[in-house]
Protein backbone atom coordinates (compact mmCIF):
# COMPACT_ATOMS: atom_id res chain seq x y z
CA UNK A 1 0.00 0.00 0.00
CA UNK A 2 2.72 2.16 0.74
CA UNK A 3 4.66 1.80 -2.73
CA UNK A 4 1.40 2.45 -4.29
CA UNK A 5 0.71 5.68 -2.40
CA UNK A 6 4.86 6.40 -3.20
CA UNK A 7 3.81 5.87 -7.30
CA UNK A 8 0.73 7.71 -7.15
CA UNK A 9 2.22 11.10 -5.63
CA UNK A 10 5.30 10.43 -7.98
CA UNK A 11 2.99 10.34 -11.05
CA UNK A 12 1.18 13.03 -9.81
CA UNK A 13 4.45 15.58 -9.33
CA UNK A 14 5.41 14.35 -13.07
CA UNK A 15 2.11 15.57 -14.65
CA UNK A 16 2.30 18.57 -12.49
CA UNK A 17 5.55 19.39 -14.01
CA UNK A 18 5.00 19.07 -17.07
CA UNK A 19 1.53 20.38 -17.13
CA UNK A 20 -1.49 20.27 -19.59
CA UNK A 21 -0.71 20.82 -23.31
CA UNK A 22 -1.77 24.02 -24.70
CA UNK A 23 -2.62 24.20 -28.39
CA UNK A 24 -2.27 26.96 -30.82
CA UNK A 25 -3.55 27.26 -33.73
CA UNK A 26 -0.63 26.37 -36.53
CA UNK A 27 -2.29 29.85 -38.92
CA UNK A 28 -0.77 31.99 -36.26
CA UNK A 29 2.77 30.72 -37.41
CA UNK A 30 4.71 31.29 -40.90
CA UNK A 31 3.88 28.92 -43.52
CA UNK A 32 6.27 28.17 -46.54
CA UNK A 33 5.55 26.59 -50.19
CA UNK A 34 2.87 28.17 -51.50
CA UNK A 35 3.28 29.23 -55.46
CA UNK A 36 0.81 31.99 -54.07
CA UNK A 37 -1.65 33.11 -50.94
CA UNK A 38 -4.32 30.55 -50.68
CA UNK A 39 -6.79 29.16 -48.14
CA UNK A 40 -5.33 27.65 -45.25
CA UNK A 41 -2.62 24.56 -46.28
CA UNK A 42 -4.38 24.48 -50.14
CA UNK A 43 -1.54 24.93 -52.81
CA UNK A 44 -4.04 26.66 -55.37
CA UNK A 45 -5.29 30.09 -55.03
CA UNK A 46 -9.82 30.47 -54.56
CA UNK A 47 -9.41 32.52 -58.54
CA UNK A 48 -8.39 28.81 -59.89
CA UNK A 49 -11.55 27.28 -58.09
CA UNK A 50 -13.86 26.71 -61.50
CA UNK A 51 -11.21 27.93 -63.64
CA UNK A 52 -8.65 24.77 -63.85
CA UNK A 53 -9.67 21.61 -64.68
CA UNK A 54 -11.74 19.89 -61.53
CA UNK A 55 -8.63 16.97 -60.94
CA UNK A 56 -6.26 19.75 -60.83
CA UNK A 57 -8.12 22.17 -58.75
CA UNK A 58 -8.76 18.54 -56.39
CA UNK A 59 -5.52 17.86 -55.92
CA UNK A 60 -4.46 21.96 -55.36
CA UNK A 61 -5.80 21.29 -52.11
CA UNK A 62 -3.33 18.77 -51.06
CA UNK A 63 -1.04 20.33 -48.80
CA UNK A 64 2.49 18.86 -50.57
CA UNK A 65 5.36 20.71 -50.17
CA UNK A 66 3.39 23.24 -47.15
CA UNK A 67 6.22 23.29 -44.16
CA UNK A 68 5.21 25.08 -40.67
CA UNK A 69 8.17 26.90 -39.29
CA UNK A 70 8.27 27.59 -35.57
CA UNK A 71 10.69 27.64 -32.42
CA UNK A 72 10.41 26.46 -28.66
CA UNK A 73 12.27 25.69 -25.70
CA UNK A 74 9.86 23.18 -24.64
CA UNK A 75 10.59 19.37 -23.86
CA UNK A 76 7.53 18.37 -25.95
CA UNK A 77 5.88 18.89 -28.98
CA UNK A 78 2.14 17.78 -29.53
CA UNK A 79 0.02 17.75 -32.95
CA UNK A 80 -3.62 18.39 -33.58
CA UNK A 81 -5.19 17.97 -37.19
CA UNK A 82 -7.90 16.85 -39.20
CA UNK A 83 -7.63 15.82 -42.98
CA UNK A 84 -10.23 14.17 -45.37
CA UNK A 85 -8.50 10.68 -43.95
CA UNK A 86 -7.48 9.77 -48.11
CA UNK A 87 -6.17 6.11 -48.10
CA UNK A 88 -3.95 5.07 -51.19
CA UNK A 89 -2.72 0.97 -50.88
CA UNK A 90 0.73 1.56 -52.41
CA UNK A 91 1.49 4.91 -50.09
CA UNK A 92 1.94 4.99 -46.24
CA UNK A 93 -0.77 7.18 -44.54
CA UNK A 94 2.03 8.96 -42.71
CA UNK A 95 3.04 9.86 -46.13
CA UNK A 96 -0.36 10.76 -47.58
CA UNK A 97 -1.72 12.78 -44.56
CA UNK A 98 0.68 12.74 -41.89
CA UNK A 99 3.43 15.41 -40.48
CA UNK A 100 6.70 15.57 -40.52
CA UNK A 101 8.90 17.12 -37.50
CA UNK A 102 12.79 18.15 -38.05
CA UNK A 103 15.11 20.47 -35.89
CA UNK A 104 17.71 22.35 -37.03
CA UNK A 105 20.95 20.94 -35.42
CA UNK A 106 24.89 21.12 -36.01
CA UNK A 107 23.92 23.44 -38.54
CA UNK A 108 21.77 21.35 -40.81
CA UNK A 109 17.96 20.10 -40.44
CA UNK A 110 17.86 16.44 -38.63
CA UNK A 111 14.71 14.34 -38.81
CA UNK A 112 12.51 13.97 -35.29
CA UNK A 113 9.86 12.35 -35.73
CA UNK A 114 6.48 11.66 -37.88
CA UNK A 115 2.96 11.97 -37.08
CA UNK A 116 0.77 9.50 -37.76
CA UNK A 117 -1.82 7.43 -35.44
CA UNK A 118 -2.19 3.58 -35.55
CA UNK A 119 -5.66 1.71 -36.58
CA UNK A 120 -8.50 2.63 -38.86
CA UNK A 121 -8.67 5.19 -41.08
CA UNK A 122 -9.67 8.63 -39.73
CA UNK A 123 -10.27 12.07 -40.21
CA UNK A 124 -9.11 13.68 -36.52
CA UNK A 125 -5.78 12.97 -35.80
CA UNK A 126 -3.26 14.05 -32.10
CA UNK A 127 0.04 13.10 -31.56
CA UNK A 128 2.86 13.55 -29.67
CA UNK A 129 5.44 14.32 -32.48
CA UNK A 130 8.46 14.72 -29.73
CA UNK A 131 8.96 14.34 -26.13
CA UNK A 132 11.64 13.75 -23.20
CA UNK A 133 13.78 16.98 -24.32
CA UNK A 134 15.80 18.80 -22.41
CA UNK A 135 14.27 22.06 -22.32
CA UNK A 136 15.91 24.61 -24.60
CA UNK A 137 15.35 27.05 -27.47
CA UNK A 138 15.55 25.25 -30.82
CA UNK A 139 14.12 25.88 -34.58
CA UNK A 140 11.83 23.63 -36.00
CA UNK A 141 10.09 22.75 -39.34
CA UNK A 142 6.86 20.65 -39.74
CA UNK A 143 6.50 19.39 -43.52
CA UNK A 144 2.66 18.33 -43.74
CA UNK A 145 0.93 15.46 -45.43
CA UNK A 146 1.64 14.91 -49.32
CA UNK A 147 -1.98 13.58 -50.27
CA UNK A 148 -4.17 14.90 -48.29
CA UNK A 149 -6.42 18.17 -47.50
CA UNK A 150 -5.66 19.81 -44.12
CA UNK A 151 -8.25 21.04 -42.67
CA UNK A 152 -7.30 22.18 -38.83
CA UNK A 153 -3.95 21.65 -37.35
CA UNK A 154 -2.97 22.70 -33.77
CA UNK A 155 0.43 22.53 -32.04
CA UNK A 156 0.57 22.03 -28.60
CA UNK A 157 3.34 22.54 -26.05
CA UNK A 158 3.24 22.08 -21.98
CA UNK A 159 1.83 24.76 -20.09
CA UNK A 160 4.53 27.48 -19.33
CA UNK A 161 6.01 27.34 -22.35
CA UNK A 162 5.07 28.83 -25.90
CA UNK A 163 5.38 28.76 -29.76
CA UNK A 164 7.61 31.39 -31.23
CA UNK A 165 8.30 32.65 -34.59
CA UNK A 166 11.90 31.56 -36.12
CA UNK A 167 14.52 33.35 -36.23
CA UNK A 168 16.22 31.41 -38.37
CA UNK A 169 16.04 31.98 -42.50
CA UNK A 170 15.98 28.27 -43.49
CA UNK A 171 14.76 26.94 -45.93
CA UNK A 172 15.85 30.31 -47.46
CA UNK A 173 12.00 31.45 -48.71
CA UNK A 174 13.39 34.75 -51.13
CA UNK A 175 13.72 33.17 -54.89
CA UNK A 176 12.48 29.65 -54.44
CA UNK A 177 12.92 26.91 -56.91
CA UNK A 178 9.32 26.19 -58.45
CA UNK A 179 8.57 22.80 -59.90
CA UNK A 180 6.08 21.62 -62.12
CA UNK A 181 5.21 17.72 -62.20
CA UNK A 182 3.25 14.57 -62.03
CA UNK A 183 2.32 12.13 -58.81
CA UNK A 184 5.55 11.75 -58.37
CA UNK A 185 6.52 15.17 -58.03
CA UNK A 186 4.20 15.39 -55.67
CA UNK A 187 5.23 12.82 -53.49
CA UNK A 188 4.29 9.27 -54.84
CA UNK A 189 5.30 7.27 -52.98
CA UNK A 190 7.28 8.31 -50.22
CA UNK A 191 6.76 7.27 -47.14
CA UNK A 192 6.57 10.46 -45.13
CA UNK A 193 6.07 13.77 -46.22
CA UNK A 194 10.11 15.11 -45.47
CA UNK A 195 11.43 12.01 -47.79
CA UNK A 196 9.45 13.48 -51.37
CA UNK A 197 12.09 14.37 -53.35
CA UNK A 198 10.99 18.41 -53.45
CA UNK A 199 11.97 18.23 -49.61
CA UNK A 200 15.03 16.49 -49.82
CA UNK A 201 16.45 18.94 -52.34
CA UNK A 202 14.74 22.02 -50.05
CA UNK A 203 16.85 20.95 -47.43
CA UNK A 204 20.03 19.82 -49.45
CA UNK A 205 20.02 23.62 -51.32
CA UNK A 206 18.84 25.29 -48.08
CA UNK A 207 15.94 26.79 -50.50
CA UNK A 208 11.88 27.00 -50.40
CA UNK A 209 10.90 24.24 -53.45
CA UNK A 210 7.49 25.32 -54.47
CA UNK A 211 5.80 21.58 -55.35
CA UNK A 212 3.77 22.16 -58.20
CA UNK A 213 2.94 17.80 -58.34
CA UNK A 214 -0.75 16.98 -59.40
CA UNK A 215 -1.27 13.19 -59.54
CA UNK A 216 -2.02 12.56 -63.21
CA UNK A 217 -2.96 15.31 -64.20
CA UNK A 218 0.43 17.10 -65.39
CA UNK A 219 -1.52 17.81 -68.79
CA UNK A 220 0.20 21.36 -69.42
CA UNK A 221 -2.74 23.56 -68.15
CA UNK A 222 -1.32 27.28 -69.52
CA UNK A 223 -3.10 28.59 -65.96
CA UNK A 224 -0.35 26.31 -63.93
CA UNK A 225 2.02 27.74 -66.18
CA UNK A 226 0.33 31.71 -65.29
CA UNK A 227 0.56 30.97 -61.45
CA UNK A 228 4.21 29.27 -61.82
CA UNK A 229 5.27 32.59 -63.84
CA UNK A 230 3.72 34.67 -61.45
CA UNK A 231 5.40 33.76 -58.69
CA UNK A 232 7.74 36.60 -57.00
CA UNK A 233 11.58 36.21 -58.03
CA UNK A 234 11.59 32.94 -58.89
CA UNK A 235 15.22 31.53 -59.16
CA UNK A 236 14.60 28.44 -61.26
CA UNK A 237 11.71 26.51 -63.17
CA UNK A 238 11.52 22.79 -62.79
CA UNK A 239 9.40 20.71 -65.79
CA UNK A 240 8.53 17.41 -64.72
CA UNK A 241 5.50 16.59 -66.51
CA UNK A 242 6.41 14.40 -69.00
CA UNK A 243 5.39 11.03 -67.27
CA UNK A 244 1.50 12.08 -67.56
CA UNK A 245 2.08 13.93 -70.95
CA UNK A 246 1.36 11.96 -74.08
CA UNK A 247 3.91 12.93 -76.58
CA UNK A 248 1.06 14.46 -78.98
CA UNK A 249 0.36 16.54 -75.70
CA UNK A 250 4.14 17.82 -75.53
CA UNK A 251 4.16 18.37 -79.28
CA UNK A 252 0.51 21.16 -78.88
CA UNK A 253 0.94 22.47 -75.62
CA UNK A 254 4.75 22.47 -74.33
CA UNK A 255 5.83 25.54 -76.31
CA UNK A 256 3.66 27.72 -75.14
CA UNK A 257 3.44 26.28 -71.66
CA UNK A 258 7.24 27.69 -71.73
CA UNK A 259 6.40 30.38 -73.58
CA UNK A 260 4.37 32.13 -70.47
CA UNK A 261 7.27 31.22 -68.23
CA UNK A 262 9.42 32.38 -70.31
CA UNK A 263 8.06 35.78 -71.32
CA UNK A 264 7.11 36.46 -67.99
CA UNK A 265 10.92 35.69 -66.78
CA UNK A 266 13.12 35.98 -69.56
CA UNK A 267 16.48 35.06 -67.56
CA UNK A 268 15.15 32.55 -65.22
CA UNK A 269 16.79 29.09 -65.65
CA UNK A 270 14.51 26.57 -66.56
CA UNK A 271 15.41 22.72 -66.35
CA UNK A 272 13.25 19.77 -68.98
CA UNK A 273 13.22 16.63 -67.12
CA UNK A 274 12.40 13.26 -69.07
CA UNK A 275 10.86 10.74 -68.24
CA UNK A 276 11.64 7.83 -65.83
CA UNK A 277 12.20 4.60 -67.49
CA UNK A 278 10.04 2.37 -64.80
CA UNK A 279 11.10 -1.06 -63.80
CA UNK A 280 8.79 -2.55 -65.85
CA UNK A 281 9.75 -0.39 -69.18
CA UNK A 282 12.48 -3.81 -68.53
CA UNK A 283 10.29 -6.17 -70.25
CA UNK A 284 6.70 -4.25 -70.99
CA UNK A 285 7.48 -3.25 -74.64
CA UNK A 286 4.05 -1.37 -74.77
CA UNK A 287 5.04 0.76 -71.78
CA UNK A 288 8.70 1.36 -72.85
CA UNK A 289 7.40 2.64 -76.47
CA UNK A 290 5.41 4.90 -74.47
CA UNK A 291 8.13 6.36 -72.55
CA UNK A 292 10.87 6.58 -74.96
CA UNK A 293 7.87 8.75 -77.67
CA UNK A 294 7.21 10.93 -74.54
CA UNK A 295 10.87 11.25 -73.93
CA UNK A 296 11.66 12.07 -77.81
CA UNK A 297 8.94 15.03 -77.71
CA UNK A 298 10.38 16.55 -74.55
CA UNK A 299 14.28 16.26 -76.21
CA UNK A 300 12.27 17.95 -79.84
CA UNK A 301 10.92 20.16 -78.10
CA UNK A 302 14.23 21.28 -75.70
CA UNK A 303 16.04 21.29 -79.00
CA UNK A 304 13.65 23.46 -81.04
CA UNK A 305 13.93 26.01 -78.27
CA UNK A 306 17.82 25.91 -78.04
CA UNK A 307 17.77 26.42 -81.93
CA UNK A 308 15.60 29.37 -81.56
CA UNK A 309 18.30 31.04 -79.66
CA UNK A 310 16.69 30.62 -76.07
CA UNK A 311 19.16 30.47 -73.00
CA UNK A 312 19.70 29.01 -69.85
CA UNK A 313 18.15 26.05 -70.21
CA UNK A 314 19.21 22.62 -69.55
CA UNK A 315 17.92 19.09 -69.64
CA UNK A 316 17.55 15.89 -67.39
CA UNK A 317 17.56 12.46 -69.42
CA UNK A 318 16.30 9.53 -68.01
CA UNK A 319 18.96 6.72 -68.67
CA UNK A 320 20.48 7.34 -65.22
CA UNK A 321 17.72 8.74 -63.17
CA UNK A 322 16.54 5.54 -61.56
CA UNK A 323 17.02 2.17 -60.74
CA UNK A 324 14.85 -1.16 -60.64
CA UNK A 325 14.10 -1.08 -56.94
CA UNK A 326 13.13 2.02 -56.81
CA UNK A 327 9.76 1.93 -57.13
CA UNK A 328 6.40 0.58 -55.13
CA UNK A 329 4.29 -0.61 -58.04
CA UNK A 330 6.46 -0.36 -60.93
CA UNK A 331 5.80 3.61 -61.60
CA UNK A 332 6.30 5.51 -57.93
CA UNK A 333 8.80 6.17 -56.02
CA UNK A 334 9.97 4.87 -52.67
CA UNK A 335 12.37 6.81 -50.56
CA UNK A 336 15.63 5.16 -51.74
CA UNK A 337 13.98 6.32 -55.33
CA UNK A 338 13.30 9.51 -54.14
CA UNK A 339 16.87 10.09 -52.94
CA UNK A 340 17.99 8.92 -56.60
CA UNK A 341 16.13 10.94 -58.12
CA UNK A 342 16.98 13.91 -55.50
CA UNK A 343 20.61 13.00 -55.99
CA UNK A 344 20.15 13.63 -59.76
CA UNK A 345 18.60 17.00 -59.84
CA UNK A 346 20.83 18.22 -56.97
CA UNK A 347 23.84 19.35 -59.28
CA UNK A 348 22.00 20.18 -62.51
CA UNK A 349 20.06 22.78 -59.41
CA UNK A 350 22.99 23.99 -58.22
CA UNK A 351 24.02 24.83 -61.71
CA UNK A 352 21.07 26.35 -62.31
CA UNK A 353 21.04 28.36 -59.43
CA UNK A 354 24.76 29.51 -60.45
CA UNK A 355 23.28 30.70 -63.72
CA UNK A 356 20.35 32.88 -61.93
CA UNK A 357 23.13 34.75 -59.74
CA UNK A 358 22.67 32.91 -56.84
Amino acid sequence: MKKLLIGLILLASCLTLRGQIVYTDASTLPLYGKAAPTEGYRRLPAALEGVVRDGVWMLGRNSAGLYVRFRTDAPEIHARWSNTGYHMPHMTDCGTGGLDLYVFLDGKWQFLKSGFEWGAIKKDHTARLIGNMQPGMREYMLYLGLYDEIKTLELGVPEGYALYEPQLKSPVSERPVVMYGTSILQGGCASRPGMAHTNILARRLDRTVINLGFSGNAHLDYEIATLMASVPNPSVFVLDYVPNAADSLIREKGEKFFRILRDAHPDVPIIFVEDPHFAHTLLDQAIAAEVSGRNAAQKALYEHLVAAGEKNLFYVPSFEMTQQEDFVDGVHFTDLGMTHYADLMEPVLREALKRSGE
